[in-house]
């Protein structure tokens, strides 16, 4: 069984987590500039085994697709064609950001270190992950 990867795809960063061997814990993995993110993503899958990749699906209130949409359809369409050993999934990200902030708070993280966009992404990909792991669809994969 491999590793299942999380995207939270941006327009400059992109955060990355996965899951643990057992696909158990999701873990926040890093940020990565997204003009280096495919390649960056050969190189992971080419070292770790990956089963599934899911990406974020960034929707607005009544379910209709965002504006940022636009960026990361062509990108899900180039995973699904450069990895298609892997099952690419796409998962509400609605209020990730929201909740990585509460999380960074809560953790007891300083005002200054909480600026950081890319730790932000990191533990928002993380949050998609988790939230990928809980649900309905992955429990009937």
């Amino acid at each position: 069984m491999g590793r299942i990867l999380a995207i939270d795809y941006g327009l400059k960063r992109t955060g990355i987590a996965v899951s643990d061997p057992l696909r158990i814990i999701a873990g926040g993995l890093e940020t990565v500039a997204t003009a280096g993110l495919k390649g960056w993503l050969g190189q992971y899958i080419s070292r770790e085994s990956v089963d599934i990749i899911v990406v974020g699906r960034p929707t607005q209130m009544n379910g209709a697709p965002s504006q940022s949409w636009a960026a990361i359809e062509p990108f899900v369409e180039w995973l699904k064609v450069t990895f298609p050993a892997c099952k690419v999934c796409l998962h509400d990200e609605r209020f990730t950001s929201v909740i990585a902030h509460r999380a960074m708070i809560d953790g007891g993280m300083k005002k200054m270190a909480r600026r950081d966009k890319a730790v932000v992404d990191k533990i928002s990909a993380t949050i998609i992950l988790q939230s990928f792991m809980d649900s309905l669809e992955y429990k009937q994969m």
